[in-house]
């Protein structure tokens, strides 16, 4: 199954046929792989991650563009830490933004276009297409802490209930706790879904990004946690086979 957590992307139903039916994962390049290690205690999901675990986790970082025009380390940078325990993934994400913008109080409206975390996971690594099922998810993580993804019948839904998320403030750095339950590709939106127990040397398609949003009223960047090939580089949220490895290792 494929979770993925995307920036808030606009849903767009004009993808190629090589985005429809997916690409070779192993065309994907750059550093975006991550080794997770296992929580040795309760991750409370306060934005602080002052828990032990954190300190054997490594940063990796938020540097390829995957949208927009350069930026300066001042008006956007960013990194991140993945660990796990049986019953989620816990991320720590640091932000360095000059402009929180959220114009957009709906959360079903543009959500893609204001300051917002995306998360893409996929359960199995089966890669493929996501875009309207949940092969994976890409959870837009919102600042009001809405976790948005679309659904198989094509309109947003809200995934509140299984992504849990807080954020503190210091100066112009924002760091973001998440954590995340995993479902197969079997979830059914609107049931109950028995998230995934995980295990030592599991293996899971993701990415981690981020959008910004200054003072345009829309998303000036989307960056990403990996290098996505080829021209058009805004097609996580349709091809899981474009997302790094997250293993989970002791």
């Amino acid at each position: 199954m494929l979770v993925f957590l995307f920036s808030c992307t606009k849903p767009e139903s004009n993808a190629t046929s090589e985005e429809k039916n997916g690409s070779d994962t192993a065309d994907r390049i750059g550093d975006g792989n991550y080794n997770a290690h296992k929580a040795s205690e309760e991750i409370v999901i306060d934005g602080k991650g002052d828990e032990k675990s954190w300190d054997k986790a490594t940063w990796a970082p938020l540097k390829y563009k995957w949208l927009g025009e350069d930026y300066t380390p001042e008006d956007f940078s960013g990194r991140y830490k993945i660990l796990w325990n049986e019953d989620k993934i816990y991320y720590l994400v640091e932000i360095t933004d000059d402009i929180l913008n959220d114009q957009r109080p709906d959360p079903f409206n543009d959500w893609w276009e204001d300051d917002c975390l995306e998360l893409f996971i996929d359960e199995d690594k089966s890669g493929g297409n996501h875009q309207f099922n949940h092969n994976a998810f890409a959870y837009h993580i919102t600042l009001d802490y809405d976790a948005v993804d679309i659904g198989p019948d094509q309109k947003p839904h809200l995934y509140n209930k299984d992504v849990e998320t807080k954020r503190t403030k210091n100066g112009n750095v924002y760091t973001w706790e998440v954590g995340m339950k995993v479902f197969k590709d079997t979830y059914k939106d609107g049931e109950d879904n028995p998230p995934v127990k995980l295990t030592e040397g599991k293996k899971l398609g993701f990415a981690v990004s981020y959008n910004d949003n200054d003072t345009t009223g829309g998303r000036e960047n989307f960056v990403g946690s990996m290098e996505i090939p080829g021209e058009d580089k805004n097609r996580g949220w349709i091809d899981a086979g474009l997302f790094g490895t997250l293993e989970l290792v002791k």
